[in-house]
Formats: structure tokens, sequence, C-alpha cells
């Protein structure tokens, strides 16, 4: 059977935070570049959208580059699918608004969870990192105690060691955690940023289907 020493434990205390601190730092610049790139996109996209001329213009631009493109994308298809006689789904019944306001929802809905992956991990980081950092402490001052005893003096030489590694659990702990934090906190308001720039357009583009559509059945 495998024995760890206290000193052992210490260490692999600190492994483990420096791997938490490691993480936390790939996922800021993982967010960084996804939210960097979504943005971007969807500008591109929103320019292209609104410079088309009519809605059938507008469908023919590139809709699955961007978080917008896929949800206009998915609009498209419901009008598409509710003026083909060829269509009678039950997920179709029902007025064009509500039959398009459910589809955009939904695809929001999917483009709010590919934003916020990531996002868990960082806010488990943040509030566990502490706790380990302090599991560490609370494991090397015991340590420095068994020395003590061992030794029958509290010299520093005895004690210096032990405490000092335990202080740099706890302070590795913070360290892990205050980066994971913010960068939760950071991230989540640009999510919500982004996922209120998708309602924006979601809303747009449903008030342009819908007049469209009254437009057609009048001309009919």
């Amino acid at each position: 059977m495998i024995q760890f020493s206290s000193s052992d434990i210490v260490k692999y205390t600190l492994w483990i935070l420096i791997s938490f601190s490691a993480i936390t730092w790939g996922i800021i610049f993982f967010k960084s570049w996804i939210f960097w790139a979504v943005s971007r996109a969807n500008q591109i996209y929103s320019s292209a959208f609104w410079a088309a001329a009519n809605l059938n213009d507008a469908s023919q631009v590139e809709q699955e580059k961007s978080a917008m493109g896929r949800i206009a994308g998915a609009g498209f298809n419901v009008l598409n699918d509710v003026h083909s006689n060829a269509s009678r789904a039950l997920e179709l019944s029902g007025d064009i608004q509500s039959i398009l306001e459910r589809s955009l929802r939904q695809q929001i809905s999917k483009e709010r969870k590919v934003l916020e992956q990531g996002l868990a991990m960082l806010a488990s980081i943040g509030s566990t990192a502490p706790f380990v950092g302090l599991f560490g402490t609370v494991w090397g001052i015991m340590h420095a105690l068994e020395g003590i005893s061992k030794a029958k003096s509290a010299s520093l030489d005895v004690v210096a060691g032990p405490i000092g590694e335990a202080l740099i659990a706890t302070a590795i702990g913070i360290a892990a955690a205050i980066p994971a934090v913010l960068a939760y906190n950071y991230f989540l308001s640009r999510m919500k940023q982004c996922e209120a720039e998708l309602d924006y357009f979601a809303t747009d583009f449903l008030n342009l289907a819908v007049k469209s559509s009254l437009k057609t059945n009048e001309d009919k």
C-alpha cells in the first residue's frame, strides 16, 4: 500500500492548485478569442443583413459563420416551411408570429449554451481553490507541529520549512481563485451583452418577417 508523508500531501495540493491556475488561464485565453470571434462575425453578418434590399436578398447572406446568421437561418427555415404546402408538422401549427418567436428563442438558447461553455469550470475553481489551499495550509501546520513534537523544540529551524510550505499553499490557492472569479464575472457580463444583442436582432427579424408575410398575403 502506498503511503504519503505530510510533506507529500502538501506538495500534491500545490500541484493541484497549479493545475487549477493553468486551467483558468487556458479558459481565459480561449473564451477571450471566442467572444472576439463571435462579436466580429455578428458585426459582419449584421452589416450584410441590413444592407440587403429585402428579406429574400437577406436570406442569401452566409448564415452558418455567425450566431446572428444562425438565428436568421432558423427564422428563414420556419418561413419557408410555413409557406410550403408540403409541411403540416404539429410544430408549425398556429399563427406565424408565435411559430417564428418560438423558433428564434430556441436558437438563441442554443447560442447561449455555446457561449457559457467553460464558465462553470471558472466558477468551480474560483469557489474551491481557496479551500484547497487552506487544506494544504492546515496540513502543513499539522506537519510543523509534529516536527516540533519530535524535536521537542520550537526553534525556527524546525518550524520554518513546514509552515512556509503551508503558507505557500494558501497563497497559490488565492492566486488561482482571484483570476477565476474575475474572469467568470467578466465573461458572464460579455455573455449577457451578446445575448441581449441577439435578442434585439431576433425581435427586429420577427417584426420584419411578420410585416413581410402580411404584405404577401395582401398582395395575394
